[in-house]
């Protein structure tokens, strides 16, 4: 019996109460011939904006074409929102927007009557169809620009008018596939505000494959690394900063003494690698003022402030480190 709320069914055949995440994996393999692209991949992702990172060659774009039904499972599953992607093919298809990397538009064809027709073969009746494809033009900023050919778009408006299409059917889960690709800093800023937009104000759930390290920490709460076909990690990127010490290295003029007493209280671990320099790990709890309040309490001047904070940078790097590794 499946639950048509969550898809889910709990191990005697009863309906489970737990949400499904929005992407499972379980040891999903996929192999063209002999060669295995997708080697046991198995992970849940829940986060409201998911990035997909990883080097060329890892098997994102497999990993996206297994979801979306284009590719079958060699062996093991992908489930959607509890719904298997092999199984349960067009209900999946139902359940999600697609933007491609590469361009697929039809020569002469309008905007708005691109948008209506991916509306229609995303099952929405022709009127509702034209309709939501004039508001979701114009919500990406191409209304003035619906009726002109797609021939004659930049590549700025194009890339809009492929995130319109993935959107126009209102999905549960949208992927993007290197929605940036190509784009001018404006046109980029503008891509990644409407990326939080849907993200913070509907019931979306976004799923990010790109290169550009920076555009992913901008949108996604979530990432799952991957490299030669395996996955490397999976983390919250908002708990992955929490739990990360901050590293400082100061200078300081004043009771020195004092001072580094003062850092211990507050549960730093200390290190003095020669006069009047500081090394310092601050918790999770510690932020930069604390010091400052510190160094005043005291009489002390902090001269000089060295902070680093793990960016998602050092997050993929280490992982590709530890993959190596294994």
């Amino acid at each position: 019996m499946r639950d048509e709320a969550n898809g889910s069914t709990n191990g005697s055949g009863g309906v489970s109460l737990d949400t499904p995440p929005v992407l499972a994996l379980d040891d999903l393999t996929v192999r063209f011939g002999a060669n295995t692209v997708l080697d046991s991949l198995t992970a849940d992702v829940d986060g409201r904006c998911i990035g997909l990172l990883g080097p060329n060659g890892a098997g994102k774009t497999t990993l996206l074409n297994t979801v979306l039904g284009f590719y079958r499972p060699s062996a093991g599953s992908a489930r959607v929102f509890g719904w298997d992607v092999r199984r349960e093919a067009k209900a999946v298809r139902q359940l999600i927007g697609y933007m491609p990397e590469r361009d697929s538009f039809i020569a002469g064809m309008t905007g708005v009557r691109f948008v209506r027709m991916m509306g229609e073969l995303s099952g929405l009746p022709s009127s509702v169809a034209l309709e939501r494809a004039h508001e979701v033009l114009f919500y990406v900023g191409l209304g003035e620009a619906r009726y002109r050919a797609l021939d004659t778009y930049s590549l700025g408006m194009k890339q809009l008018a492929k995130l319109a299409q993935a959107i126009v059917h209102g999905p549960k889960l949208l992927i993007l596939d290197e929605p940036t690709n190509g784009l001018d800093p404006p046109a980029r800023n503008r891509m990644l505000k409407l990326i939080r937009e849907i993200r913070d104000g509907s019931d979306a759930s976004v799923v990010i494959s790109s290169h550009l390290l920076p555009d992913v920490e901008a949108c996604c709460d979530e990432v799952l690394v991957m490299k030669q076909g395996r996955i490397a990690t999976v983390c919250n990127l908002e708990e992955e900063r929490r739990i990360h010490k901050k590293f400082l290295t100061l200078s300081i003029k004043g009771e020195d003494e004092a001072f580094i007493n003062g850092l211990e209280a507050m549960g730093c671990d200390v290190g003095v690698p020669n006069r009047r320099r500081i090394r310092a790990v601050l918790p999770a709890e510690v932020e930069i003022r604390d010091l400052y309040l510190l160094a005043a309490r005291l009489g002390v001047q902090i001269r000089q402030l060295d902070y680093k904070r793990d960016s998602l940078e050092d997050i993929f790097l280490r992982a590709m480190e530890e993959e190596e590794a294994a």
